[in-house]
C-alpha cells in the first residue's frame, strides 16, 4: 500500500504525518508542487511484458502527461532482485540530489521509496503499483529501491540525456531508513 510519511529533516524517527489515505497523500504533496496519482491499466500486464506493450496498457494516461508537461521521452525500466547490478544501480540513487528537469514516475509493478527534502521537512513517499510521482525540477530527493529491487517503471523525460542527477553532498539520506519492502507470502 503506497504511504507518505513527513518528518522534520532533525528528527528521521518520529513522523509528524504518516497516511496511507490516497487522497491525503496528494493533497499533502501538491503544498510542496508534487504531483501524485494513480493510473489504471487498459489491459492485463504480464511477467516480462514487452516495453511497447507496458506502454500500451497505459497509452491514453503517457500520452494526457506527455502533452501537459511537454516529455519528448517515454521509456519502461524494469529491474529485478535478480540483476547482477542491483546493488551498484541502488547506491547510484541513494544520495540527495536534484535534476534540471521534472523527475516523473510511474510503477507499473513493484514499488520503491521517493524521499524528498523541502523546507526543513523529509517527505517521505511509498510507491507502488498504479502510483505516478512528479517531482519538480530542483527539488533535492533521493530514491531507494530496497536491498532487493523489484520494479517496473514508465519514465518521462524533456531532455534527451534522460536522468542526469545534481548531487548535493549532504548526508542528509544516511539519516533517514532505507526502504525495506514487506516480503508477500
Amino acid at each position: 500500500m503506497s504511504r507518505l510519511r513527513i518528518f522534520e529533516e532533525e528528527h528521521p524517527d518520529v513522523p509528524v504525518l504518516s497516511t496511507s489515505d490516497q487522497a491525503e497523500m496528494a493533497r499533502e504533496l501538491k503544498v510542496i508542487g508534487v504531483h501524485f496519482e494513480q493510473w489504471q491499466a487498459t489491459q492485463a500486464i504480464i511477467p516480462g511484458a514487452m516495453p511497447d506493450e507496458v506502454m500500451a496498457a497505459y497509452r491514453a494516461d503517457i500520452d494526457r502527461i506527455s502533452a501537459e508537461r511537454g516529455f519528448k521521452t517515454v521509456d519502461v525500466v524494469s529491474i529485478a532482485p535478480d540483476n547482477p547490478a542491483s546493488e551498484e544501480m541502488r547506491k547510484k540513487f541513494l544520495n540527495e540530489h536534484f535534476h534540471k528537469e521534472d523527475e516523473v514516475r510511474f510503477f507499473v509493478a513493484g514499488s520503491g521509496l521517493f524521499t524528498l527534502h523541502v523546507d526543513g521537512h523529509v517527505y517521505e513517499v511509498k510507491c507502488e503499483q498504479g502510483d505516478l510521482i512528479a517531482v519538480p525540477d530542483s527539488t533535492r530527493h533521493w530514491f531507494d529501491m530496497g536491498p532487493e529491487p523489484s520494479f517496473v517503471a514508465i519514465r518521462f523525460f524533456t531532455e534527451p540525456d534522460g536522468w542526469v542527477g545534481h548531487f548535493t553532498g549532504t548526508d542528509i539520506a544516511q539519516r533517514f531508513p532505507r526502504y525495506e519492502p514487506e516480503k508477500s507470502g
